[in-house]
């Protein structure tokens, strides 16, 4: 059995490693997984921030490990996720060119249907110290469902007619592009410390809202700093992350998710209104099955 780190109705946070806590969750359980996962680009280089030389190191955990264990490890995660996905759920995998091709080829090997290809271009992106090369200002999604005929959720209308307006090249009532203009987290995102590979919360809010819906369970197998979980409260989803760094989850995660949960007065009582989800509550869903 794993003890969740955090419990709340709707919401698990998980200390150990993501290999060991896929393991444990139920087939075809999670409606979306949204995983950021090492991008071994930590190699002592240097990039620009705040106007400052700083390393590109993020911590021992996104060091390459070499090509065939960097490729295995992507291989297990993305097969045990795949294991937990429902038949018509989705996963978004972000990532460079230091991950990503890794990723999609772990994908196709696997037989998954990759869906969409998104540019997240950042409009705020470092510039490049070395003037040795064109300045990296975007990372790649990928989406992708198990199967071809598997029916996902799209919310075409909002994504095409919602209100986008941070997006410098979505055209209102036009159909939203596979381009996304997001900026990087803003500072006040970034109140209770700085996690090295933080998302913006305006990506995930763009995600979780067209490829989810209310009452969904969205996992984070790598979770940081929290950004997946505080985007799917806010928006009525469950949520369950997993990180094996406690620094990250009891200083940046938990305050954030506590903000939320402030700031939206509710209880995660929301999270539980469907008699499915009260099921899943009253046999222990988030323990006694993730053994």
């Amino acid at each position: 059995m794993i003890e969740a780190y955090y419990k709340r109705k709707g919401i698990r946070l998980y200390l150990d490693d993501a290999l060991n806590v896929l393991d444990r969750i139920p087939d075809e359980s999670v409606d979306m997984i949204f995983a950021d996962p090492p991008y071994n680009l930590s190699n002592d280089g240097f990039t620009c921030h705040a106007g400052k030389r700083v390393s590109v190191n993020k911590g021992e955990w996104d060091r390459s490990k070499g090509f065939e264990k960097d490729f295995n490890f992507h291989y297990q995660w993305i097969e045990k996720c795949k294991r937990i996905l429902k038949p018509n759920g989705t996963i978004w995998i972000s990532g460079t060119y230091h991950s990503i091709y890794l990723c999609g080829f772990s994908l196709q090997k696997q037989g998954w249907h990759i869906i969409n290809e998104i540019c997240w271009y950042k409009p705020n992106a470092s510039p490049n110290l070395s003037c040795r090369m064109f300045t990296a200002s975007h990372e790649t999604l990928l989406w992708a469902k198990k199967k071809k005929e598997a029916k996902h959720t799209f919310n075409y209308d909002l994504a095409k007619n919602g209100s986008w307006e941070e997006d410098l090249l979505k055209k209102p009532n036009k159909q939203m592009r596979s381009v996304w203009a997001i900026p990087t987290p803003k500072n006040w995102e970034k109140r209770y410390g700085k996690h090295p590979t933080q998302k913006p919360e305006l990506l995930l809010k763009r995600i979780i809202l067209l490829t989810t819906k209310p009452g969904d369970i969205v996992l984070d197998p790598f979770c940081g700093s929290g950004t997946t979980g505080v985007v799917a409260i806010r928006y009525g989803r469950r949520f369950v992350g997993i990180d094996f760094n406690e620094d990250y989850l009891k200083d940046l995660a938990i305050p954030r998710i506590e903000d939320e949960l402030k700031a939206k007065q509710i209880n995660c009582e929301r999270f539980l209104k469907e008699e499915k989800e009260i099921e899943y509550e009253t046999n222990n869903y988030f323990e006694e099955v993730f053994t």
